[in-house]
């Protein structure tokens, strides 16, 4: 996936920190109303593709409202919730169209167990979810609450406020996490297709098999028959769909944390750092040390 070609204008997408400075007493969230024209940054126009190094949930109220994500188009109706995860290439349609609630928190806010445990970078989860009405008025609730208690900065000392934010906020993400996971289970379950199957397999095995022929052999189809499924799907062959999948890993990788690069090439199947550096730049004609400078 080459980021620097779906800019538009010639130049790489760029990355966008956390508003620390809006944030109440220097805490790591920020819960607000949707809606109007502002910006995560000054020079963020939100109608551009960009990406955000923080987390951002979006709960509207009315709909429908098209937002695109990792390049692909999603539209939310109102009881709807979009879920944007780090390092995420997004872009939002007119702003004023946004109505509800939304979200943003830093990833280091939460304790690791709890980051473990809502699977705050399980990017193989739907981004765009549907709660049922029990699941809505539970998950409304929850957020209504973390937000009065965002807000309620005068009772509590800072450290006792942050504590406070860090239990409700776990609260919510895990209601919203097991929402996630029931939705993507739900996707699989009526379309066992030869796409669906190949497609939950390279989620499972990319970071150590980039093989079309072992893919096939451990489903059971041809090869001919893989290459026609996984077109039809998607429009691309299945290395294709494979080197898309793990080039995304890698950019997550050089993004948001500090292995080096050889340890990143290794983790996405790549042993030899010269051939990892070799496959990267092929991908997105950025070496893996311009993509991190870059972002950084």
């Amino acid at each position: 996936m080459a980021d620097r070609t779906h800019q538009g204008e010639g130049e790489g997408i760029r990355t966008f920190p956390f508003p620390a400075e809006l944030a109440v007493g220097g805490v790591g969230i920020q819960i607000g109303t949707m809606g109007g024209e502002a910006a995560w940054h000054a020079d963020a126009p939100l109608h551009r593709v960009h990406r955000i190094d923080f987390h951002v949930v979006m709960l509207f109220t009315e709909g429908p409202v098209r937002h695109m994500i990792d390049f692909a188009e999603y539209e939310a109706a109102a009881g709807d919730l979009l879920w944007i995860r780090p390092g995420q290439v997004h872009r939002f349609s007119r702003t004023s169209e946004y109505r509800g609630t939304v979200l943003t928190m830093q990833p280091g806010f939460l304790p690791r167990a709890t980051v473990e445990a809502t699977g705050l970078y399980r990017y193989d989860l739907p981004p765009l979810l549907h709660p049922d009405p029990a699941q809505l008025a539970a998950l409304g609730a929850s957020l209504a609450h973390l937000r009065r208690e965002y807000e309620d900065t005068a009772t509590l000392p800072l450290s006792l406020h942050t504590a406070v934010l860090r239990h409700s906020l776990t609260a919510f993400l895990l209601r919203l996490a097991h929402l996630a996971a029931s939705s993507a289970e739900a996707s699989r379950q009526p379309t066992d297709t030869t796409f669906t199957l190949f497609r939950d397999a390279v989620e499972r095995g990319f970071a150590t098999n980039h093989s079309v022929n072992a893919y096939a052999d451990a489903l059971g189809y041809s090869r001919r028959t893989l290459v026609r499924a996984v077109r039809a799907a998607t429009g691309e062959t299945p290395k294709g769909f494979i080197d898309k999948r793990v080039i995304l890993e890698a950019k997550r990788l050089l993004a948001h944390t500090d292995m080096p690069i050889g340890r990143v090439g290794a983790a996405v199947g790549f042993p030899d750092a010269a051939n990892f550096s070799k496959f990267f730049h092929l991908h997105t004609g950025q070496t893996p040390v311009a993509f991190r400078a870059e972002l950084r």
